[in-house]
Formats: C-alpha cells, structure tokens, sequence
C-alpha cells in the first residue's frame, strides 16, 4: 500500500497559458510543488520552433535547470496535440505523419528532459465520417508512435476524453479496444477522473480493466474546477485518492485545475486547490 503526499502530485500548464514557463515554476513552488507536468506549446516550448535536436536540447537543459533550481522534477511531457495542426486520425496522410514525426521528436525531448512518460490523447476525428473508419486510422498511427515509444523507451499515457472534445477514445471499452489493437507494452493509461465520471464509470473499474497499466491520473473537482470548489464533494475526491494508496498506486496525482476562467490568474486556484489537499484531504508535505 502506498501513501500519497504532496511530493507525489504535479501540476500541469495549459491554465498559464498566458504567463512565462518561469511564473509557472515559481507559482509551483510556491504551492509547495516538487513535480511538473510540462505542457509542450507556447509560450512554454514549442519543439518545431527549433530547427535541430541540438538546438532545441539547449533550450530543454535551461528549462530543466531551472526546474532543479526550484527542487522540481519534469514527470510527464505533455506536448499539445488539441490546439495545433496534429491529428491521429485523419484521411490525410500528411495530417498523420506530421503528428508521428512530433511525438517521435516529443520522446527526444523526454529523454533530455530525464522524463519517462509522454502523454497522448486520442484527439478528434472527422465528425462527419464514421467512428469506426477514424478508429482504424487512430490505431494504425498510435501503433507507429508505439513502435517508436519501444525503441526509445518512453512510456505513452492514453487519455480518455469527453464528449465536446472527441469522438473517439471517451470509455472504459473506447481504451481498452486502443491498448487491445495497438498491442504494445509501452502504451498506458491515463484516467481523468472528470471524462470517467461523464461517462459514469469509476476507477475502480479503470483498475479492474487495466491493472497496473493505469500508469496516470488527471485529478480535479467537477469541469477541471478548483479541487474542493465543485461538485464531486469531499467524499469522492477523498475516496480517490485512498484506492489509489490501496491499489500501492505509485506516480501520485496530476493536477488538471484547467479551465479558460483560470486564465487571468491560475495561481491563485492552484494555490487553493493544494491547500484543500493538504487540510482538508490530509495530504502531508
């Protein structure tokens, strides 16, 4: 049985979208964070604005140097995949070879980076064609994506989405028919807890699928809110995290405090909801 702390949860960016990559450190350390979630997209960092490995690796070292200079530690590289010209299951093979040539530049980056994971989601197929037709697609490039994972040694955490961002993996049945067809060690689970509840499943059920390929998981209150603040209640958000130390979970918990309201100033409920975890969860430092 593990025992979660706050030295096992990270944060991710998308909510500081308009602050510098340092803000987002200083306000993790000020929240008490030692782990990071690095969102790849502006004003972050943004691979394809570099024009080789070697040079994107000398900006990847300067932001790791900063990480440790703060006591924190990238766990997850998270590049964007929603906002930008990638797609895993569109007809258009330039579409789908730009994307497997990201990820694969993505999984360099990880290694710089010292980081074991790369998170993936699904994304959005053509909402006027089939989901079956965009699901053999999505399968055929996760396998190549995959395949390059393998050699790299980098685990891809597989997200489920909802229903206004995707018509693809949104399930329990959506993720295990990916992890099923795709057939590779390196392809894991990401469980938001937001998307489970959607679709009214539990984690429970996540863990009795998957086992320990539940590798991941996205934790918040209700609509990606301030933990605390919505409607999932205490009750639940308490019961998350003790499965998790029932199950021996060891990666901890990764905040998606992620919502357009927070833009103005995301501190402040990353701040709030790390003070919840720690008072009123009992998350100790």
């Amino acid at each position: 049985m593990s025992k979660i702390t706050m030295r096992d949860v990270s944060v991710m960016g998308p909510s500081y979208v308009h602050f510098p990559f340092e803000y987002f450190l200083d306000s993790l350390q000020e929240c008490g964070i030692h782990k990071v979630d690095l969102w790849g997209a502006e004003p972050f960092y943004y691979r394809p604005d570099y024009a080789s490995a070697a040079e994107a690796a000398v900006e990847l070292k300067r932001m790791k140097a900063e990480m440790k200079a703060r006591d924190q530690k990238c766990v997850i590289y998270t590049p964007e995949t929603l906002g930008y010209p990638y797609n895993f299951s569109d007809p258009l093979p330039r579409l789908t070879d730009r994307t497997v040539e990201y990820f694969r530049m993505a999984m360099e980056d990880a290694h710089v980076l010292d980081c074991p994971r790369v998170f993936l989601n699904s994304g959005c197929g053509p909402r006027n064609q089939p989901k079956e037709e965009s699901m053999k697609r999505l399968v055929e490039t996760f396998r190549r994506i995959a395949d390059l994972a393998e050699d790299a040694d980098i685990l891809l955490t597989l997200e489920q989405l909802q229903p206004y961002e995707s018509n693809l993996v949104l399930t329990i049945d959506d993720v295990k028919h990916v992890l099923d067809e795709v057939d590779s060690p390196n392809l894991r689970v990401c469980v938001d807890l937001v998307a489970m509840e959607v679709q009214g499943e539990t984690l429970e059920q996540y863990f009795d699928t998957f086992g320990d390929k539940v590798e991941w998981i996205h934790y918040s209150d209700a609509h990606h809110e301030v933990v605390g603040s919505s409607t999932f209640g205490k009750e639940k958000l308490a019961h998350w995290i003790q499965l998790l130390e029932e199950k021996d979970f060891q990666n901890g918990i990764d905040l998606e405090v992620n919502d357009s309201i927070y833009w103005e100033d995301p501190h402040t409920p990353h701040m709030e909801s790390c003070r919840y975890l720690r008072e009123e969860l009992g998350l100790e430092d």
